[in-house]
């Protein structure tokens, strides 16, 4: 059931624009077979982030070739007409910027007024006091490790407050005895899935080409499962 795959302590979601996006079927069925649960799906306006790689009718055709769950991210300016193109694609988690919603309160109340678990996005410089108001409403908070958008700059790497900011937030949330899920995102490592899921910290982990090979992806994604199993004491 989905209420018991969001209810455990490591969650490992590859990233849907790493895969081979002329072959999304055969890519998703590849992370079927691993045994991981999820897909987490970026949807990119090119104008809240400089690119555009994953289209709304894509998305939808892939939801009827596989039984995935779909984590989606929408890193866009206006997030509300994404949202509802989410919801009809069938998406199990929406997160959305705060930086670019007008009524965050309101928006996390649509989604979840329709079934579907949501949360906040923020961008790495982005205070977490703006979660202040709205934390007991998330189910979940993407914290952006890099920059929206810059994954293909090389040699780009997580900001250095970084893990200063996953260890705040995670205070923040048990203070309030809340149960949100913490989403890393941004050259997420195999050591950062241990570190930060092994105690807790962070709960669900978007894996990009950092830590799954393209020259073996079969074997990557068997070795975060295996990840993610381990973490979880199964």
């Amino acid at each position: 059931m989905e209420q018991d795959f969001w209810g455990k302590k490591c969650i490992v979601s590859p990233s849907l624009i790493t895969l081979d996006m002329c072959n999304l079927e055969h890519e998703a069925a590849l992370v079927k077979d691993s045994g991981l649960e999820s897909l987490h799906v970026d949807i990119l306006d090119g104008h809240f982030s400089p690119s555009m790689p994953l289209g709304l009718d894509t998305v939808k055709q892939l939801r009827k070739k596989t039984d995935l769950i779909f984590d989606a991210h929408v890193m866009t300016t206006d997030p509300q007409f994404y949202i509802e193109e989410l919801i009809e694609a069938g998406a199990g988690e929406i997160v959305f910027h705060i930086e670019t919603c007008a009524h965050v309160d309101g928006t996390l109340e649509f989604i979840k007024r329709q079934g579907i678990r949501a949360g906040v996005a923020l961008k790495p410089a982005t205070n977490l006091h703006v979660l202040d108001y709205v934390l007991e409403k998330c189910d979940a908070v993407l914290l952006m490790l890099i920059n929206p958008g810059f994954a293909q700059i090389k040699g780009e790497k997580q900001t250095v407050y970084a893990e200063r900011k996953v260890n705040d937030l995670h205070r923040m949330i048990e203070s309030r005895g809340l149960d949100t899920k913490v989403v890393l995102d941004g050259r997420i490592s195999r050591s950062d899935i241990e570190k930060y899921g092994r105690d807790g910290r962070a709960n669900i982990f978007v894996a990009g080409s950092t830590c799954i090979p393209k020259e073996d992806k079969p074997i990557g994604l068997k070795e975060l499962k295996d990840l993610e199993n381990d973490i979880n004491g199964l």
